[in-house]
């Protein structure tokens, strides 16, 4: 990844983790939902334990049961650090366009930056389009997530004309909950088909290179031979890490070197935080979001 205007803040400052900890007591990451609380608490230690090096203080991580905690626990200070959906990061410049910044972007491994929202089903349901789905159950993981809800219940509507009422297109419109409980749904019939998400990249088998579908293979939850592929969104903008604006310049400077160069020196570490293999991570602003904040307006409401 190429270095930051982090890197020379760090450089500049020089500071030690003594010195860092006369600004903060601790530091708080919040881990969004989509998988069960023991897996993202354990996938993001390494990055805890960088944090706890570099600036001296120590690190607490938070895994809410929903999107939603952790938006309320930025927009409450209690949570510094979070790598949110696109949606989610709106839903928080909407409600307080000074809490966060994005600072660094997962960038996949061909170099591009993006994901997509993934629709599935079940091999032995024959359900191969979102034609065959009509008047089934539809599953959609959490209103905060973008590929999991914001995007489908946009693009959705302008292939089937109809809305994503149950009823109206779809026989049953469901939320489960998460990312995980939709692959698990979906697998355990208890759902026709649902929404994940997915770089969409590498090998169906592995549940591509990134994303819900591969951290499902990873605990062993999903045999990818057992899905099917219904449909595909457009590139979606990368999932944004963003950080408090009201922590000290130096802890966010540090904060960000250690991210930006996490593919390099940690690409282990890497993986986990990002959810499968990624080259790492790039420098990203606020403008990239702007269609989707615009997007979750109209939508959802600001």
């Amino acid at each position: 990844m190429k270095k930051t205007l982090a890197l020379a803040l760090a450089a500049t400052t020089a500071l030690s983790g003594a010195a860092f900890a006369e600004g903060i007591k601790e530091f708080r990451i919040g881990i969004l939902g989509g998988e069960n609380a023991q897996d993202r608490l354990t996938n993001n230690q390494c990055l805890a334990e960088r944090v706890t090096d570099a600036i001296g203080v120590p690190v607490k991580m938070f895994a809410p049961a929903d999107y939603n905690g952790v938006i309320q626990g930025i927009l409450g200070g209690t949570i510094d650090l979070a790598l949110l959906g696109p949606s989610s990061y709106a839903a928080l410049h909407i409600a307080d366009p000074d809490a966060v910044s994005p600072i660094m972007v997962k960038v996949n491994l061909d170099g591009s930056i993006g994901y997509h929202s993934i629709g599935f089903a079940r091999v032995d349901s024959g359900l191969k389009s979102l034609e065959d789905v009509q008047d089934k159950v539809f599953g959609f993981g959490d209103p905060n997530s973008t590929s999991g809800y914001l995007i489908p219940s946009i693009e959705i509507p302008e292939i089937t004309g109809a809305s994503m009422e149950s009823g109206d297109y779809f026989g049953e419109v469901r939320f489960t909950g998460g990312h995980e409980q939709t692959i698990l749904a979906v697998k355990n019939g208890d759902i026709d088909a649902g929404v994940t998400w997915a770089d969409g990249q590498g090998n169906w088998e592995d549940g591509y290179n990134f994303g819900a579908l591969r951290k499902a293979v990873d605990a062993g939850l999903v045999d990818m031979n057992d899905l099917v592929e219904i449909w595909r969104s457009k590139l979606i903008p990368g999932e944004p890490i963003v950080l408090r604006n009201a922590l000290p310049d130096d802890v966010r400077a540090s904060v960000t070197e250690i991210i930006d160069t996490l593919g390099e020196t940690d690409p282990e570490c890497a993986y986990g935080v990002g959810g499968g293999e990624i080259q790492g991570f790039d420098p990203i602003t606020h403008e990239a979001y702007i269609s989707i904040v615009e997007a979750r307006k109209a939508k959802i409401g600001g």
